[in-house]
């Protein structure tokens, strides 16, 4: 299963809430390890807070059942953000099969992007059914076992998915 999320937002927004509301703001939405690592920045926090966004969305609920700070991104040496799941979003992507993930943000002097890609088992296996004793999925192994048909190899005599069917915001792609 491939999930994916995608956020834009204001750097302006960020700015304004961290001068507004200082570190209670910054407390609500980003870990102690957040705030260290970006030492204020707007547009970092900003990159973090899209970042988030994008997770919520391919983990299929939005914010709304996991909180801010269960979604945490750090960067490496390098620079590069890392993903690390907490709490809920911790036990939702576990559910859902999601085990591979990657991160990645940009942004402009007006505004951040954050991208999140997932891959995973589809369909989830239960947790504590089958995960010790059988290895993972390849990655790109089809639904239900079947191997994906090669583009131009049966799509033909297959009928249109309806719209909102498998595709959109958030949402996996099953072949």
């Amino acid at each position: 299963m491939l999930a994916t999320g995608i956020d834009l937002i204001e750097i302006d927004r960020v700015r304004r809430g961290l001068e507004r509301y200082g570190t209670r703001f910054a407390d609500r939405f980003f870990t102690r390890r957040e705030q260290s690592q970006c030492a204020g920045r707007a547009a970092s926090l900003a990159g973090r807070f899209a970042i988030k966004e994008a997770v919520g969305k391919a983990l299929g609920t939005g914010i709304g059942d996991v909180g801010w700070k269960d979604i945490e991104v750090l960067n490496d040496d390098r620079g590069r953000p890392h993903l690390t799941l907490h709490n809920a979003a911790e036990r939702l992507a576990a559910e859902r099969g999601l085990s591979q993930w990657a991160v990645s943000l940009s942004h402009t002097a007006t505004h951040a992007v954050g991208l999140a890609v997932a891959a995973g088992d589809w369909p989830p296996r239960p947790l504590g059914e089958g995960h010790e004793d059988s290895p993972p999925r390849p990655l790109g192994e089809g639904h239900e076992g079947s191997p994906p048909r090669p583009l131009g190899e049966g799509h033909e005599d297959s009928p249109p998915r309806p719209l909102g069917e498998g595709w959109g915001e958030g949402s996996e792609v099953i072949p």
